[in-house]
């Protein structure tokens, strides 16, 4: 059976999009979902999504990681909603619902604005952050991350205490609203171009522990740059807001 697809990219963080309002992708075949990601002898992607229809909100996003474990996915999100809005199912907002629940966008000038969902626990430890940003997250700030062993380091966090089945963020303070974000991902088991939930958790995780007072983040990726935004009253962060872009990159056919 062939499957229309869509290669979408946010920041580097890039997605096979499939079309599956009607039902034709076989979710349960995780087998399919790692022929596809395969950068050797598949499409090649950090991830699969899935837009299905839904009774409430305008589609449902459904995010696989390249080893067919699901979870929710903040540059997935923001090419899902171009990805929407190419199939116009959407014009230029949108609520949608995902792994994690409901989420708000927007599209401004190509850039895609994603609302993640609320974070009222960060836990700050000896020389880490942890905190749930649709995704679990271990935060590390380090010196010269140019060069610093991200693929190494990070699989021995994710795989050990105190944060096992986190993603891995590696930062380095830029200036007073600017941090340099490296991530190593679950599911891809690699170093990734950009992290959407990661970079979300990296402004919280500054501004928790006082590295900034902004409240509007600056945070280059290896991919390009992404914003973050949020408000903060007695430790919860709300109306947190993932910006960036999300483009097409191209489209084709694949057995399943």
């Amino acid at each position: 059976m062939k499957i229309p697809f869509y290669k979408y990219q946010g920041t580097g963080n890039d997605f096979v999009m499939i079309d599956n309002r009607s039902k034709r992708f076989p979710k349960e075949n995780i087998t399919a979902i790692l022929k596809i990601c395969d950068r050797n002898f598949g499409i090649g992607a950090d991830g699969v999504i899935l837009i299905e229809n839904d009774a409430e909100f305008d589609f449902k996003m459904i995010y696989f990681n390249a080893d067919g474990s699901q979870t929710f996915c903040g540059n997935g999100g923001r090419c899902a909603v171009a990805f929407a809005k190419y199939l116009e199912i959407i014009s230029l907002k949108t609520k949608f619902t995902a792994f994690d629940g409901a989420h708000f966008a927007k599209i401004e000038n190509e850039i895609v604005s994603l609302q993640m969902i609320d974070v009222d626990e960060v836990i700050v430890n000896d020389n880490s952050v942890f905190t749930y940003t649709g995704t679990q997250h271990h935060i590390e700030l380090v010196e010269n991350l140019e060069t610093y062993p991200v693929f190494e380091m990070g699989r021995k966090i994710r795989n050990s205490y105190p944060s096992p089945g986190s993603n891995v963020n590696f930062v380095e303070q830029v200036n007073h609203n600017t941090f340099q974000v490296r991530t190593y991902e679950k599911g891809v088991e690699n170093e990734t171009l950009a992290c959407g939930t990661g970079v979300t958790a990296v402004a919280i995780a500054m501004h928790k522990t006082k590295k900034t007072t902004k409240q509007m983040i600056k945070l280059p990726v290896m991919g390009g740059n992404l914003h973050v935004s949020f408000d903060e009253n007695e430790g919860k962060y709300t109306n947190v807001f993932l910006k960036g872009p999300a483009e097409f990159v191209f489209k084709g056919d694949i057995e399943i």
